[in-house]
């Protein structure tokens, strides 16, 4: 499971690290943390050059929607399509503290795959 953490501390770019818990044996969680990196994101789409940001409907909120959907699916068209969405529904919300799990991200994504679903 991962967990997208991060204190906004005003203007500019904003760290975002990232949380990966996976069950090794029935016991035993191995823990790893990362920062989210940048330049992935840009690479599909250059929204923030500047950074990530969060609290608001701007383009370093949009560029940290798009890093979070590559980083958790990798899968490159879907993160382009959903990531203003996703913006809007998780990121612009999101105070100076960011908070966004796993869980919560894919319970959103099996939302919106049920109403394509249901709109074709």
């Amino acid at each position: 499971m991962k967990i997208y953490t991060g204190q906004n501390t005003g203007a500019g770019g904003q760290k975002v690290t990232v949380k990966k818990s996976t069950l090794v044996e029935q016991d035993k969680v191995d823990v790893e943390a990362y920062e989210l990196p940048l330049e992935p994101s840009l690479k599909l789409f250059n929204h923030s050059p500047d950074g990530f940001q969060w609290g608001y409907r701007g383009s370093g909120c949009a560029q940290l929607a798009l890093a979070i959907l590559m980083d958790l699916t990798e899968d490159p068209r879907l993160s382009v399509r959903l990531h203003q969405d996703f913006k809007d529904h998780f990121i612009a919300r999101a105070g100076k503290q960011l908070v966004i799990t796993e869980p919560d991200i894919r319970t959103w994504l099996e939302k919106w795959e049920r109403q394509i679903g249901n709109a074709g």
